[in-house]
């Protein structure tokens, strides 16, 4: 049997670039869920403050959540999760930026092969 067939799980990726027009208001509101968090420890949740404050990449990788993505979805139930978040330039008119093709697609043709 193929795996279609007897896997109940799926690998769903999602890549997403953001424009942030706000440092401030990004940092903002990662500190307000930071400071709601109440299963956060002390020497976490300073740790989390640092972080948001520093760098606004960290402040959206808290305040976008996986789990807040899939949590309505009916008949699922997430496994295991992770994200991760980094500056990066970003030129929308680029081939590389070009979300139709599939990953690695530029590798195969430049080695001949597909």
């Amino acid at each position: 049997m193929s795996t279609e067939e007897t896997s109940r799980f799926v690998r769903l990726r999602v890549e997403l670039v953001l424009e942030v027009r706000d440092e401030s208001e990004v940092t903002k509101a990662a500190l307000r869920r930071v400071a709601g968090d109440s299963d956060l420890p002390e020497a976490e949740r300073a740790h989390a403050e640092s972080a948001v404050t520093e760098d606004t990449a960290e402040a959206l990788a808290y305040l976008v959540d996986p789990f807040d993505l899939v949590g309505e979805v009916p008949g699922v139930e997430l496994q295991q999760a992770s994200w991760s978040s980094e500056r990066i330039d970003y030129d929308p008119d680029s081939p590389e930026w070009d979300l139709d093709r599939d990953d690695g697609e530029d590798d195969e043709e430049e080695d001949g092969i597909g």
